[in-house]
């Protein structure tokens, strides 16, 4: 039953009571439920799935996953099931992404209160893009908002990338219009009233007080990003991978970390050496709270709305064929027999009691 750890929770396994100590303070109910969850992650022997070769009659176990989606051993089926759903999605139009950005003077709250802030900036967002299209009465948008909570150098730093395909869909009218290939709203404006409503959320919740200093301009960028895949691949390897994979840290010692990542403007591969407790709590503190949702979809871009996507389709021209009421896939997890390499069957999970 031997799976190789990852090199992050060997740390946090070898110096979470030191973390304990120095952090103890900041680390939130969720943090400390991720930490056990990922102490347990593929080395509980209580805990372990059962297989079977029909072909051999080999029996074969493996000590189970924690499940916990800020684990970086977990969920990668997760990613490539999302990534895929949301390929489905996409319309043979040109895509924009928007990426609206919280000021570092806001990292207090985003680590005191993450649910209340984060769900405020999903609510303002959404609402501001579908005011700003209505402005237009050319119909209403199909978005999809993703939370990153960090920077490349892992440091806190929210914000929302809202991938947008070019265009709108009249109800009422039941038409397409097509967009501007290479204009969608003024990023200017976007960040003005991106700010002034953002301020206003947080006066009126009551857990929330703004900082004392607010910078008076604030970042919202808006670019082109062709056809929507490359960005949908772009936002997928951050959403159930962890923070940082395996691979990014280079060197461990008694005392530090060093990890590599690359420089946005220059994409130069840098490097960032951290003592050790440092660095485990950079990463710690991306644990999202329980029950947020950090993917979103809105408009024509829902779940529930498929029929209104197969509509928009044959408005646009795609001959969609049958390819809607193909059967859906179950995917489910596979064990290769190491003896005589046929799929091995699940039996189930078991769990040893004391």
């Amino acid at each position: 039953m031997g799976d190789v750890m990852s090199q992050f929770i060997t740390l946090l396994e070898r110096y979470h009571q030191q973390l304990e100590l120095h952090y103890g303070g900041l680390l939130t109910q969720d943090i400390r439920r991720a930490i056990t969850d990922m102490l347990h992650c593929k080395s509980d022997p209580a805990r372990y799935t059962q297989w079977h070769c029909g072909h051999c009659q080999h029996e074969q176990q493996h000590l189970t996953s924690c499940g916990n989606r800020s684990c970086p051993q977990c969920l990668h089926q997760t990613t490539s099931n999302w990534l895929a759903k949301q390929t489905d999605k996409l319309l043979p139009v040109h895509y924009f992404m928007v990426t609206f950005t919280l000021p570092y003077q806001f990292r207090v709250l985003a680590r005191k209160h993450p649910k209340t802030l984060y769900q405020l900036m999903f609510k303002v967002t959404s609402n501001l893009l579908k005011d700003f299209a209505s402005r237009e009465d050319k119909g209403s948008l199909g978005f999809t908002s993703v939370l990153h909570t960090h920077n490349r150098k892992r440091e806190l730093h929210p914000h929302l990338h809202i991938i947008i395909p070019c265009g709108r869909y009249d109800a009422d009218k039941q038409q397409w219009h097509k967009g501007d290939n290479h204009y969608l709203f003024n990023a200017f404006s976007l960040a003005k009233v991106w700010r002034a409503r953002m301020i206003d959320a947080i006066n009126h919740a009551t857990e929330l007080t703004l900082p004392n200093e607010i910078p008076k301009k604030w970042i919202v960028d808006c670019r082109k990003v062709g056809f929507g895949l490359s960005s949908l691949q772009y936002l997928s390897r951050y959403l159930y991978r962890g923070v940082l994979p395996d691979k990014d840290i280079i060197k461990l010692t008694d005392e530090n970390v060093i990890f590599r990542y690359k420089e946005g403007k220059t994409n130069i591969i840098k490097t960032r050496k951290l003592p050790v407790l440092k660095f485990l709590w950079l990463i710690l503190q991306h644990v999202l709270p329980k029950g947020l949702h950090r993917v979103r979809d809105y408009g024509f871009l829902r779940s529930s709305a498929k029929q209104l996507r197969l509509k928009i389709s044959l408005l646009l021209g795609v001959i969609v064929g049958t390819v809607y009421k193909q059967q859906k896939v179950i995917k489910h997890a596979v064990c290769i027999c190491p003896l005589c390499q046929h799929e091995m069957h699940f039996l189930g999970v078991n769990r040893l009691r004391n």
